[in-house]
């Protein structure tokens, strides 16, 4: 069972309450995995893209690896 994301209104402030809201929303990964799972993707194009998000991710820790050095 998954666990809601829930935000106070405080003195009626929607506004406020949506960008926490949505700040929530971003950092729990649920926005972007709603808009991956909006349409169908083939197999082979969801695996391509982790494979580049995966060498993405390794350049960026490389470059961090270095940058303490």
């Amino acid at each position: 069972m998954t666990q809601g994301i829930e935000v106070e209104v405080r003195g009626g402030n929607v506004e406020k309450a949506m960008r926490v809201l949505k700040k929530k929303m971003l950092k729990a990964g649920t926005l972007k995995e709603y808009r991956l799972k909006q349409y169908y993707r083939k197999p082979s194009e969801i695996k391509r893209e982790k494979k580049k998000e995966g060498i993405k991710n390794y350049k960026k820790q490389k470059k961090l690896r270095e940058a303490r050095l």
